[in-house]
């Protein structure tokens, strides 16, 4: 991947990390792709991943979810394109994150998402929390700069910063998680940039 597409990437690849492992639990298994079904009272607007259940996050959650990565990218791996886990698959994720000191599958993906909110607002040239809107906003004046995109890589990813632009950026009621997840960021960032590769 370029380096100049690298922080809409590591944006991006949150985003889709965080919906990604919310839609993986076991009680969501069936939802995964874009959610085309109607939203239930009270959830997401459709297109939107679920809204996580804000937790504080521990140093040991953190950490587990750094040691996790690489065997739950190797479940991730298995998952078929039809978006439906066979139960052993399913146990296995269960078992993973317990290996880990989650009490669940579930908890685990809680927890992703929370560490996801918060990383989806950091700058990464500062590695400062500047929320969402503003690491999006960064992002798409340095696209429309770069002379180097080709015009349909920059259109995708103006309209993929665009869409996510719109998105109503959830409130952090955790205000020490940012500051964790900050002391992680590079860690993190290494988890989820091996996604990308």
């Amino acid at each position: 991947m370029r380096e100049f597409i690298r922080p809409v990437a590591v944006t991006l690849s949150i985003v889709c990390l965080t919906a990604s492992m919310a839609v993986l639990s076991a009680d969501s298994a069936l939802a995964q792709g874009t959610q085309k079904m109607a939203p239930a009272q009270g959830a997401a607007p459709m297109g939107q991943p679920p809204a996580a259940k804000q937790i504080a996050l521990t140093d040991k959650q953190v950490e587990g979810v750094i040691a996790a990565a690489k065997d739950m990218d190797a479940l991730s791996e298995k998952m078929p394109e039809n978006g439906k886990p066979d139960p052993k698959l399913m146990a296995q994720f269960e078992a993973t994150a317990k290996k880990y000191g989650f009490a669940s599958y579930d908890n685990y993906n809680n927890v992703v998402d929370n560490i996801g909110l918060i990383m989806s607002g950091i700058d990464p040239a500062t590695k400062k929390y500047v929320g969402g809107a503003a690491v999006i906003k960064a992002q798409i004046a340095q696209v429309q700069a770069d002379k180097k995109m080709s015009a349909k890589d920059k259109k995708e990813a103006l309209d993929d910063l665009n869409q996510a632009a719109k998105a109503p950026e959830p409130t952090i009621e955790n205000k020490g998680n940012i500051d964790l997840v900050v002391k992680n960021f590079d860690k993190l960032a290494a988890i989820i940039g091996d996604d990308q590769n």
